[in-house]
């Protein structure tokens, strides 16, 4: 059974860091590319970073170009968006989806259940 988890949310001061975590379970992260999104209230949600598989490629939203970093770890099964210089813009529920396949571009139905950031001018 396909499963992520987000962890790592919170409450933050502008500028501060934070560091998310979404733990996948029931495939391997060695097969499959993982994306990370936003929702903020009122707002549309956005592609925010995707770590691919194999030669372990990255992409990043413009706005978050600079200051959040992507990376993963196969043998936890992990994936983590490392978060700095955060700004009030960047409150929203941050989600980890499973894409649909080796390449980002195309998240498959598979999504964690958010966590919340909020960063307090």
């Amino acid at each position: 059974q396909v499963q992520l988890v987000e962890s790592g949310g919170g409450l933050v001061q502008s500028g501060g860091s934070l560091t998310l975590s979404c733990k996948a379970s029931g495939f391997s992260l060695g097969y499959f590319a993982i994306g990370w999104f936003r929702q903020a209230p009122g707002k549309e949600r956005e592609g925010v970073s995707c770590i691919s598989t194999g030669d372990g490629s990255t992409t990043y939203a413009d706005s978050v170009k600079g200051r959040f970093t992507v990376s993963k770890d196969n043998a936890k099964n992990t994936v983590y968006l490392q978060m700095s210089s955060l700004k009030p813009e960047d409150t929203a529920v941050y989600y980890c989806a499973v894409e649909n396949g080796p390449r980002c571009g195309s998240p498959s139905s598979y999504w964690g259940q958010g966590t919340q950031v909020t960063v307090s001018t």
